[in-house]
């Protein structure tokens, strides 16, 4: 099939970094990158022809015409007028389908002819507004989804952006609607006034489809979020061991909305985890020290709810142990990212882009593309093994708790060797070094039988001196002592 070509038509120097972000997004994103071709006048090589021949043309051939008008206007030739009103007109008399995306929401401080511009190009079709690039991008992604499905490239719509075909308006919350846009103009400067309308709310973040609020409005705004989507829910149990052992001491199943089941599940954890209260002798209110710090805890289990599957039976669980916090969510990364990418500077490519948007917006999400970088350096900074990231059944956040920390082999060595005895001494050390060592291997190290080895690990494990991470094939041990 033949890339459909879009033409980016803005004032260069304005938008240089929204721009910037488009491209990156659409050779990220896997299903756009796909289906779409992006030209940008930047990337053109030095050429003996005129500038505004070249974008011209690229306009006529073109399958797609995106505008991006922000304040200034740009350079005027002869007659006055801009290389992107020229461009613009150019798009609508060759009846290239346009998309316009309108940056700010003050036109009072735009150039008299960029207004004029904006105005006229809401007479004539749909323009969204966005503050940055982070709300840009998903209001793009949804056109362009729109576009693959209205000329039948694609069958179904992504899940966060399909209609809920069941739920009418009347099964969103405009209470919690009103709320979110108070939270979002105070945190983000977001555009919509208090007092807008729940359609139009929905209509600006894409919400809405073929008069149905879409699946991520529902999980956003619904009364009963899983009345449509029963899997959204959040499983929380806590475990005194380093195991799953039923009876489980503690667990609760969470309900409602993304917003409220992160903040549940982030109160689940913080009331069950070691804290420290300090003094007064900088304010009035005493401050707490918890031993993982809360950013950490709240970014793992708000990643686990805005980028799961929400396609699948499985939900996101949250299961704290002795050792560790363990967040498995029934997704999976973009074929962009790797495990290893984690855990440097990597490109957002949220997989429910439509429910990550709102999120960020309410401040739940900080900065696209940083949260498993932040973890790892707040561990580090709290004194606690870095997090692992890991792909079991979806994908899973393991944090280690501050009963976790590492010490030297030698130091270590010696004193489990006195106070365990000098087997099961020699099986910790031995795991310390080795953490993929397998019983047949310890046996044969240490002159025994297979037998008397489990027996060993099984009162090292029940001490909690040990632990297994990951299956009986291919996981490994991790000293706790």
């Amino acid at each position: 099939m033949k890339p459909i070509r879009i033409f980016i038509s803005s004032v260069q120097k304005e938008f240089a970094e929204e721009r910037a972000a488009v491209r990156q997004y659409l050779q990220s994103d896997p299903l756009l990158r796909r289906f779409f071709d992006l030209f940008l006048f930047e990337d053109l090589p030095a050429a003996d022809r005129r500038a505004d021949a070249v974008y011209l043309e690229e306009v006529a051939d073109c399958n797609l015409y995106v505008g991006l008008f922000g304040n200034a206007y740009g350079f005027e030739d002869e007659s006055g007028v801009s290389p992107t009103e020229h461009e613009f007109n150019r798009a609508t008399e060759m009846g290239k389908p346009r998309l316009i995306y309108v940056k700010g929401a003050d036109d009072k401080v735009r150039h008299p002819k960029m207004r004029a511009l904006v105005r006229r190009a809401g007479s004539e079709l749909i323009r969204r507004r966005f503050n940055a690039s982070a709300s840009l991008m998903p209001a793009i992604y949804a056109s362009l989804v729109d576009y693959l499905v209205e000329n039948r490239l694609i069958n179904v719509s992504p899940f966060d952006a399909s209609a809920c075909l069941k739920a009418t308006v009347d099964d969103l919350d405009a209470d919690a609607m009103t709320a979110f846009i108070r939270e979002a103009r105070y945190a983000r400067n977001f555009p919509l006034p208090e007092g807008t309308a729940p359609k139009e709310l929905l209509t600006h973040l894409n919400l809405i489809e073929e008069g149905h609020p879409t699946h991520a409005a529902i999980l956003l705004f619904g009364f009963k979020p899983q009345r449509f989507v029963p899997s959204s829910e959040v499983k929380c149990a806590h475990f005194h061991g380093t195991e799953v052992v039923k009876p489980i001491p503690s667990y609760q199943t969470y309900k409602g909305t993304v917003f409220k089941l992160v903040d549940q599940a982030i109160d689940f954890v913080m009331s069950k985890i070691d804290a420290r209260v300090g003094t007064r002798s900088q304010s009035a209110k005493a401050p707490v020290t918890y031993e993982i710090p809360r950013d950490v805890v709240a970014e793992a289990i708000v990643n686990a709810v805005a980028h799961r599957e929400y396609t699948s039976n499985g939900s996101v669980q949250v299961m704290l142990f002795a050792d560790r916090l363990e967040i498995t969510n029934p997704g999976r990364l973009p074929q962009s990212l790797t495990l290893a990418s984690l855990r440097r500077p990597h490109n957002s490519v949220p997989h429910n882009p439509l429910i990550a948007q709102p999120l960020y917006l309410a401040q739940y999400i900080e900065r696209m593309g940083t949260g498993t970088g932040d973890m790892i350096r707040l561990c580090r900074e709290a004194g606690l093994a870095e997090p692992e990231f890991s792909i079991r059944d979806g994908f899973v956040a393991t944090i280690w708790r501050s009963t976790s920390g590492k010490t030297s082999g030698k130091t270590s060595g010696k004193t489990s060797g006195k106070r365990l005895g000098k087997t099961a001494g020699a099986i910790v050390n031995e795991m310390r070094e080795n953490p993929q060592v397998t019983i047949p291997e310890l046996a044969k190290m240490l002159n025994l039988s297979e037998r008397a080895i489990e027996l060993q690990i099984n009162k090292l494990r029940t001490s909690t001196i040990i632990a297994r991470i990951g299956p009986a094939k291919g996981g490994q041990w991790r000293v706790l002592e």
